[in-house]
């Protein structure tokens, strides 16, 4: 006979992870809702990305290609790449999550940065790596501060560049020092996810740095500019060496073929992209400057979002701001699991809905301004 009280466990570290918890999509009693917790595009994907996807319809029966080939081969013709260094995956988490697996083990560290991305945490611990924390300044990344921390026991830094929830950069003459200061066996992973967005001169996601070196990888995304969020789309730029080994362990068949067809496409698309990047920047400086004229701190992003700070006083705190927005159908992110308890994070959506979110908190502040004076 079993024993009854005998069950699967996971293995040691596992249940100590803190789930991903994606931003919220909708608001009980409200029926229009602008979701804008999620950092995708307003403008949605471009057309000939759409029909690519469409033309695809009569072949769903067929297994796609495992090496996302003509998707590589895209990439390598925009940016001037070896195909062979390039590896796409169920959006750049899947890939992140491959070289933490590749990478990681007991009793090894990987660096991460206080307000970064919280799915490098995750992988770490899954793969039963330690992560070690570091503290950023003024909401960006320090080289330092991270250099500092490095020990025998480090295998891996993430840096994201451009920060997210931060909205923030850092010069890629930090990032060429912060690589020169790390051990040869230390892997640089630069998440570029919103670089498309970037219009800095002091600013590059990586390329030169990966081909020059065999410890740098570049890991982008599809999700973003390109609005293909719901395919899940990212890839990978990094040395054969590093490249070939995730590859040992990468689902055969992991980006599916409407995926390959609607990315091939859009990454073509650059008239649709340069006007994705002009509507974003021009809504970035809007909405800075609308929001500062109201009392709000907000951090100076290069990205397709706002760190929006709020006033540390009853009533104006990021959970009223939070509940008032949603009281009104605007949904942004609370970004206390990214060590900002006190702001909320607003992605750049349509012109109704970002001109909305200015007269929504307009109406907040001057709400409590009365609530005062009463």
């Amino acid at each position: 006979m079993p024993d009854q009280s005998m069950k699967p466990t996971p293995r040691p570290g596992v249940m100590d992870i803190a789930a991903y918890v994606p931003g919220k999509d909708h608001v009980e009693g409200v029926a229009k809702v602008y979701k804008l917790s999620s950092n995708e595009t307003p403008l949605g994907p471009s057309p000939k990305a759409i029909e690519a996807m469409r033309n695809l319809a009569e072949t769903l029966a067929l297994y796609p290609d495992g090496q996302a080939t003509q998707l590589r081969e895209a990439i390598a013709a925009k940016y001037g790449l070896n195909t062979k260094n390039i590896i796409c995956g169920n959006g750049s988490d899947e890939l992140l999550g491959l070289l933490a697996h590749v990478y990681l083990g007991e009793g090894d560290e990987a660096i991460i940065t206080e307000h970064g991305f919280l799915v490098y945490k995750i992988q770490i611990m899954a793969n039963g790596a330690t992560p070690v924390t570091v503290k950023e300044k003024d909401a960006t990344v320090d080289v330092d501060a991270i250099l500092a921390a490095v020990t025998d026991k480090t295998r891996i830094v993430f840096v994201a560049n451009p920060g997210n929830p931060t909205g923030t950069y850092v010069p890629f003459s930090e990032i060429r020092r912060l690589h020169a200061g790390l051990p040869k066996n230390v892997i640089l992973v630069l998440d570029a996810a919103y670089a498309e967005y970037v219009r800095r001169n002091d600013y590059e996601a990586g390329l030169e740095l990966v081909a020059e070196n065999a410890n740098v990888v570049m890991t982008r995304t599809f999700s973003k500019i390109y609005g293909l969020a719901a395919l899940r789309v990212g890839w990978l730029y990094g040395p054969l060496e590093i490249v070939g080994a995730m590859d040992r362990v990468r689902g055969p068949f992991n980006l599916n073929a409407p995926a390959i067809a609607a990315a091939t496409a859009a990454i073509k698309d650059d008239g649709f992209t340069q006007h994705a990047a002009a509507f974003n920047a021009e809504w970035i400086e809007t909405l800075t400057r609308e929001l500062t004229a109201l009392g709000l701190t907000v951090t100076p992003s290069v990205t397709n979002f706002i760190l929006i700070h709020f006033p540390d006083e009853d009533g104006l705190r990021a959970p009223d701001a939070d509940r008032f927005l949603s009281s009104r159908g605007y949904v942004l992110r609370a970004v206390a699991g990214y060590g900002f308890p006190n702001a909320l994070r607003m992605s750049v959506g349509t012109d109704e809905a970002n001109r909305g979110v200015i007269a929504a908190l307009k109406d907040f502040m001057a709400n409590k301004a009365k609530t005062d004076a009463a």
